[in-house]
C-alpha cells in the first residue's frame, strides 16, 4: 500500500511505554496485510488482501499494489467498499482494448498499473475512499513452480511501506511425494528477527510456513515508525524421489512430474558465442568475462569448448572443439582476460560458424558418441554487419542447427531485439534470457550455465498408451538438465480406465534408459479425493496453465492459419479457466464520482512489444455494476443504451407468431436467453400494422443445469428434473446455488447468476376484455458484466462496447422523426430519430427513451440477418 504524506505515530498521554495503537499515513490506516500461498503437487493458488481505512474528514486515495511472479497468470481481483464487492472480470483483449481506448479519448486515465522487472511484474490499483469507509482489496494469481537447482521457490516481494497491524504470509503446501526440505528466508531482516516471527514445519506431504511480524518486529528502528518490511521474502522446498517419476490423477486429468537422481552426466560440448562490439566496453565486458572465468572453474574435464568472439568480424579461440583437460582450460582463461571491445555486431556469421564447428566436430568423431552439444550466445545489441535482417538470420540458423541441439540466447541489457532472440532460441529447443545490466550481472551468466552444466539425458519422449490420453502438453525434451524436472499434463480418454502407464525414454551418458510409472487409477483418485486441503481440480487448473504457457509459446515462431489456431486454442482456455495473459485482459468495475477511471496493466514481454501481441490489461471502468439496461419490450422493440455516447439505438423485429429468437447466448457461462413471439387476440384490418410482442421466455444456465420459463400466466423453474411452478400473483424469492430469482407479484421478476449477471423480466396486463391485444412480456438486462467475449444474440451481441457516429441529420417523412445517417459496424444506414419505452420504474406508463430507429429489421446493425437468430424452441 502506498500514498503520499507524513507518518505519524498515535500515542497515549499517560506517562510510560509508548504504544502503537494504529499508523496512520495521511488519514489511512493499512489495518491488514495477509497473503496466503496454497501449492498442491508444485501448483500454487496466491491470495493477496489487504485491508484499510479512511480515518480523515475528506475522500482519499488508496492504492494498492502486488509484486507478483512474471510467470504467474492473474485469476482475479476484487474490490470491496462498505461491504459492496467490485469483482474482475477476464475478457478477450479486443473487446477490452476497445473500452479502454474509447475512455482514453475522452481523457478519462488513471496511469499504468503493471510494469515488468527482472522475476515481477507490478500489479496496482488506486481508488477513492471516502471518510470513514473501510476499503479490501484481494487479488489472487496461480503459477506452476518450476524446478531449479534442486528446489521450488515460491518468491514473494514484501513492501508494505507502512507498519500494519495485522501483517501476516502462510503457505500451506500438499505434495503426494512427501515433502523432502522446507525452507524460508527473507532478505530484509536479520536472521534473529526472522526466527522469532517465522515458524516453519512439514510432515510426510504437508509443509506449512508462517510470517508474522508484530508492530515492534516491523519498525525499522526501536523508536521509528517506519516499516523495515522491504524485500524478498522466497519460499524453497523439494519432494521425496524413491522413484525418478510420479503421476496423480484427479477428476480425469493427470500430471506426470519427471526427475531421476544418482545418473551420471552427459559429457557436452559447448561453444560460446561472445559479443565484443564496440556496446560492450567498461562494466559490460568486465562482467562477462568474470562470469566466463568462474565458468572455466566449473567445466568437467569430459566436456569440449571453444569461445566464437563477434564484432563487425568474428574471432575464434581455437579451429576446433577442444577437451577441457587443466592445460586448456588454464590457455582458456588467458584467452578470456585478454579479450578486449571492438566495432559493430555481426550475429549471423558468428552463430553459423559456431554451429558449423559443432557439427564438424560430430561428423569427425572428434567429441565422444555419448556427449550432447549446445551453443550459448550472449549479445547486448541488434546484427548491424553482414546479414542483418531477424527473419533471414532466423533462417539460417535454423537450418544450419536442423534441430540437432539447443541454442541459448543470453540478452544482455534492453537495447536489443529480445523477441528476435527468445523466437530464435525456441525454434532451436533452447530458451532466451534477459541479463539485467547490474551490479550481479556475472552472477546471472553464472547462474543460467549452472541449469545447463549437466545435462543427464538427451532425446527425451514421454510416452502414455496409444488412445488413452486426450489434450496431453508438450511431452519430448532435448535435453534433461540435473536439479529440473519434465512436467508432462493431459485428460484421461476413458473414465473407467483401471490402471495407468508412463514410459520415460531417454538417452544417458554411458546407455539408453527407459523408466515406467504404473498407477492404480482408481486407488489414486481415491487418495487424492480423501485430502480436504487440496482444492478438488488442481490438476486440471495445472494442464490448463501449462498448455496455454506452451501455446504462446508455440505463436512466437507461428505464422497465418497455424498462429490463428493456436491463438484461439489459448484464448479460449484464458477465458474458460479465468486466467489473464497476453491474450485476455481484466475489468474491474468501481465507483468513482460518477466519473470514468480507466488503468491500463501490462503483462509485458521481455523486449518491445511485439505488434501482434497486445500486453494483458487490468483496466478500471465507473458504475456500480452496470445499470445501463439492454432490453426488448413493446412491439418487439429492441433498444441498446450506449452510455458512452448518452444515446440509444432501436430496432424492430417483424415476424411471424409463434417464433423463437435468440436474445442471448454464452457459451462460456452457459447462459441462453429465447423469446417466443406472440400476435394479436385477432388482426386489425391494416396488416402492415400487426403487432407481436414476446408472450414466452426461456432463460437457461446449462452449467447449473437450470432452466425457467416465464409466461404471463406463470414462472416455471427447473433444477435437473425438480420443478416449481409459481403465479404473478406471487411474491417470492428463490436462492440456490448462486443463483437468485425474485418474483414481485403482478410486477416483474429478478434473475441473478452470482454477482455480475442480472435480468429483469417486467408483466404487461392489459384490460381483460381488451379485444385486440393480450398480456405480453418486457426483458431488460441490467448486468452483463460477468459474461464472456463469447456472448452473441440478438442483444447479447452489444454486450460488448461498439461505436456508431450520426451525421446529416434532416427532416423525414414524418415532420415529427428526422432521419439521419449512421455509420455502425462498417455499414452505412439510414436512421430515424424516435423513443421508445422503459418500463422498468413503471410497468404502467413507462420512461421514454430517445432513440436511432434502424429500419428492416436492424439490417447493418445486428451482425448478419434477423433470421440467423431464429431458433426451433424455447430452450
Amino acid at each position: 500500500m502506498s500514498r503520499g504524506g507524513r507518518t505519524r505515530l498515535e500515542a497515549p498521554r499517560a506517562t510510560g511505554k509508548t504504544v502503537l495503537r494504529a499508523v496512520v499515513v495521511d488519514g489511512i490506516e493499512v489495518y491488514s496485510t495477509k497473503v496466503h500461498c496454497k501449492v498442491t503437487s508444485r501448483f500454487a493458488h496466491n491470495v493477496v488482501t489487504t485491508g484499510a481505512v479512511n480515518h480523515a474528514d475528506t475522500a482519499k486515495e488508496v492504492s494498492f499494489d502486488v509484486e507478483l511472479p512474471k510467470t504467474a497468470f492473474i485469476t482475479n481481483f476484487t474490490l470491496t467498499i462498505d461491504g459492496v464487492t467490485y469483482p474482475g472480470n477476464v475478457k478477450e483483449k479486443e473487446v477490452a482494448k476497445k473500452q479502454y481506448e474509447k475512455a482514453v479519448s475522452q481523457g478519462k486515465t488513471a496511469g499504468l498499473v503493471k510494469a515488468s522487472g527482472r522475476k515481477l511484474e507490478k500489479f496496482t490499483v488506486s481508488v477513492n475512499v471516502a471518510a470513514g469507509s473501510k476499503v479490501t482489496f484481494e487479488l489472487a494469481y496461480e503459477e506452476l513452480l518450476k524446478r531449479h537447482n534442486g528446489k521450488y521457490e515460491m518468491y514473494l516481494k514484501v513492501q508494505p511501506k507502512q507498519l500494519v497491524k495485522h501483517f501476516e504470509i502462510t503457505a500451506d503446501i500438499f505434495e503426494p511425494q512427501g515433502i523432502r526440505t522446507l525452507d524460508a528466508e527473507a532478505s530484509f531482516i536479520t536472521n534473529d528477527l526472522l526466527s522469532s516471527a517465522l515458524t516453519k514445519s512439514f510432515s510426510g506431504k504437508k509443509g506449512h510456513v508462517s510470517f508474522k511480524p508484530s508492530l515492534e518486529q516491523q519498525r525499522s528502528c526501536p523508536t521509528c515508525t517506519d516499516s523495515l518490511l522491504k524485500g524478498d521474502f522466497i519460499i524453497t522446498y523439494d519432494v521425496n524421489r524413491e522413484s525418478p517419476a510420479n503421476v496423480q490423477i484427479v477428476n480425469g486429468y493427470f500430471v506426470h512430474f519427471f526427475a531421476p537422481q544418482g545418473l551420471p552426466v552427459v559429457p557436452k560440448n559447448v561453444i560460446f558465442v561472445i559479443d565484443v562490439s564496440g556496446s560492450m566496453r567498461g562494466r559490460k565486458m568486465d562482467q562477462t568475462k568474470d562470469a566466463l572465468l568462474k565458468i572455466l572453474e566449473d567445466v568437467k574435464e569430459d566436456d569440449y569448448l571453444n569461445f566464437i568472439l563477434f564484432s563487425g568480424g568474428v574471432t575464434t579461440w581455437k579451429d576446433t572443439l577442444v577437451q577441457a583437460t587443466p592445460e586448456n582450460i588454464q590457455e582458456a582463461r588467458k584467452f578470456v582476460m585478454n579479450i578486449r571491445d571492438q566495432g559493430m555486431t555481426n550475429i549471423n556469421d558468428a552463430l553459423l560458424r559456431g554451429i558449423s564447428m559443432l557439427n564438424k566436430a560430430r561428423e569427425e568423431y572428434r567429441v565422444p558418441e555419448r556427449s550432447t552439444s549446445i551453443v550459448i550466445m550472449l549479445t547486448d545489441g541488434d546484427a548491424n554487419v553482414g546479414e542483418s535482417r531477424p527473419e533471414k538470420i532466423q533462417e539460417n540458423v535454423r537450418n544450419a542447427i536442423g534441430g540437432k541441439f539447443p541454442l541459448y540466447n543470453l540478452g544482455f541489457g534492453n537495447n536489443l531485439n529480445y523477441n528476435f532472440l527468445e523466437r530464435m532460441a525456441l525454434e532451436n529447443h533452447g530458451l532466451a534470457r534477459r541479463i539485467y545490466e547490474d551490479s550481479d550481472a556475472n552472477l546471472q551468466l553464472q547462474g543460467f550455465y549452472e541449469e545447463v552444466a549437466n545435462p543427464l539425458l538427451t532425446d527425451v519422449e514421454v510416452e502414455y498408451p496409444k488412445n488413452a490420453i486426450l489434450d496431453l502438453t508438450r511431452n519430448s525434451y532435448q535435453h534433461f538438465y540435473d536439479g529440473s524436472e519434465i512436467v508432462v499434463a493431459g485428460r484421461l480418454a476413458a473414465e473407467d480406465m483401471n490402471s495407468f502407464k508412463a514410459d520415460v525414454k531417454g538417452h544417458g551418458a554411458i546407455n539408453d534408459l527407459t523408466f515406467t510409472e504404473e498407477v492404480d487409477v482408481k486407488e489414486m483418485e481415491k487418495a487424492l479425493k480423501e485430502r480436504d486441503y487440496i482444492f478438488g481440480n488442481y490438476i486440471e487448473r495445472l494442464w490448463a496453465y501449462l498448455t496455454i504457457e506452451q501455446l504462446l509459446e508455440r505463436r512466437k515462431n507461428a505464422h497465418g492459419e497455424e498462429k490463428e489456431n493456436l491463438t484461439a486454442q489459448a484464448l479460449d482456455l484464458s477465458l474458460k479457466y479465468h486466467f489473464v495473459t497476453p491474450l485476455t485482459s481484466m475489468v474491474v468495475t468501481k465507483p468513482e464520482d460518477n466519473e470514468n477511471k480507466t488503468a491500463i496493466a501490462d503483462k509485458p514481454g521481455e523486449g518491445p512489444v511485439d505488434a501482434e501481441v497486445i500486453p494483458s490489461m487490468a483496466y478500471l471502468t465507473n458504475s456500480q455494476p452496470p445499470q445501463t439496461p439492454y432490453y426488448v419490450d413493446g412491439d418487439p422493440h429492441f433498444i441498446i443504451q450506449v452510455p458512452e455516447k448518452d444515446d440509444a439505438i432501436c430496432f424492430n423485429i417483424d415476424e411471424d407468431p409463434g417464433t423463437v429468437l435468440r436474445l442471448i447466448q454464452d457459451p462460456v457461462t452457459g447462459l441462453t436467453v429465447n423469446g417466443q413471439i406472440i400476435g394479436e387476440k385477432r388482426s386489425s384490418l391494416d396488416s402492415q400494422t400487426r403487432k407481436t410482442y414476446f408472450g414466452k421466455l426461456g432463460i437457461a444456465n446449462a452449467q447449473m443445469d437450470f432452466q425457467i420459463e416465464v409466461t404471463p400466466e406463470t414462472i416455471t423453474l427447473w433444477h435437473g428434473a425438480a420443478q416449481s411452478t409459481f403465479s404473478w400473483l406471487d411474491t417470492v424469492m428463490v436462492t440456490q446455488d448462486g443463483l437468485s430469482v425474485t418474483i414481485n407479484r403482478k410486477k416483474n421478476m429478478v434473475v441473478s447468476f452470482g454477482d455480475g449477471v442480472t435480468f429483469v423480466v417486467v408483466l404487461h396486463q392489459v384490460w381483460k376484455k381488451q379485444p385486440i391485444h393480450h398480456d405480453f412480456l418486457g426483458f431488460y438486462v441490467v448486468d452483463s458484466h460477468r459474461m464472456s467475449a463469447q456472448t452473441h444474440g440478438l442483444l447479447g451481441q452489444f454486450f460488448h462496447p461498439f461505436d456508431f457516429k450520426v451525421s446529416d441529420v434532416h427532416p423525414g417523412s414524418d415532420p415529427t422523426k428526422p432521419d439521419a445517417t449512421m455509420v455502425v459496424k462498417n455499414h452505412r444506414l439510414t436512421v430515424t430519430r424516435g423513443s421508445q419505452k422503459d418500463y422498468r420504474k413503471d410497468v404502467s406508463v413507462g420512461t421514454n427513451v430517445a432513440c436511432w430507429f434502424v429500419h428492416n429489421n436492424g439490417q447493418g446493425l445486428i451482425d448478419g440477418v434477423h433470421s440467423d437468430y431464429i431458433v426451433p424452441n424455447l430452450f
